[in-house]
């Protein structure tokens, strides 16, 4: 069964280009029965000082990141306003969601799930930006300039991370697991190790995965890898579609080739909206 809704977008209050209204009327063009709102939930009190941060506010993206649980639900209460105004407006089914960068801390535990008793967003999609190594915050760019040391040490704490946040059962689904391929890394010895263990994390819990259609730009290829899909097929993790669309013109980009995809590797389950954990009782 094709899928008809996506949940994956951002929008031009964070880093995306396009209204709330315009996704979702973007969406209801192309037939989708609903669309998810999720943009960036980056909260850490030393992301100013992240390697990437200058080159974020050059490219006029630097409001995704936030230093304060208190700015990050200010942002996050305008931003669900809007997509309830224009869920009322459109007609359209609006979902409120927000992707989530983990760190495992009791400090960022508490102010997270603090943030999300009061925003009570309809899902929560777990992803791994930044790493902490050498004392900074560093993302995938920055291990793509590491030396060879650094850089397996790096990948290691990057997929240590994807386990942890599997762990922690606070995400709906974990998008783009091995977003260190967007740069052209793949795995070394040492971090092949980690990853195993995230993907034995992953499917003891059966956390769900997305199949991320923007590396098709990025990379010349969809997250997950081959090796992942496999796994992804021989232990049925659930998985569904995702678009990541920062523009009206990217939603439901490539599902066709991803359905594809699937199909080769024979993964059969699919998640629907009504299997989905989604919290929308919670308004």
């Amino acid at each position: 069964m094709a899928q008809d809704f996506t949940l994956h977008t951002h929008t031009d209050i964070f880093d995306g280009k396009n209204t709330v209204s315009e996704m979702a009327q973007r969406a209801k063009d192309l037939g989708m029965s609903a669309i998810g709102i999720s943009n960036h939930f980056i909260v850490h009190p030393d992301i100013c000082d992240a390697q990437f941060y200058p080159f974020a506010v050059r490219g006029g993206y630097a409001n995704m990141y936030h230093t304060t649980f208190a700015d990050t639900i200010r942002d996050f209460t305008t931003n669900y306003a809007e997509i309830d105004q224009a869920a009322t407006q459109s007609g359209t089914r609006i979902l409120r969601g927000m992707e989530v960068d983990y760190f495992h801390t009791p400090a960022w535990y508490r102010g997270f799930t603090r943030a999300i008793k009061i925003l009570r967003p309809d899902y929560i999609i777990g992803s791994c930006h930044f790493i902490e190594y050498g004392g900074r915050l560093c993302n995938v760019h920055d291990m793509a300039m590491a030396n060879d040391v650094d850089r397996a040490a790096m990948l290691k704490l990057y997929w240590d991370k994807i386990a942890q946040a599997a762990s922690s059962g606070l995400f709906t689904f974990m998008a783009h697991l091995d977003l260190p391929k967007k740069v052209g890394l793949g795995c070394s010895v040492v971090a092949q190790d980690a990853q195993d263990r995230a993907l034995d994390i992953i499917s003891r819990n059966k956390t769900p995965l997305e199949i991320n259609t923007s590396g098709i730009k990025q990379c010349g290829a969809m997250y997950p890898s081959a090796q992942i899909l496999e796994r992804v097929a021989q232990e049925n993790i659930p998985v569904l579609i995702s678009d990541d669309a920062h523009h009206v013109s990217q939603i439901g980009r490539h599902f066709d080739v991803a359905r594809a995809l699937a199909q080769d590797y024979r993964i059969k389950n699919f998640l629907t909206l009504n299997t989905l954990r989604l919290d929308e009782k919670n308004r």
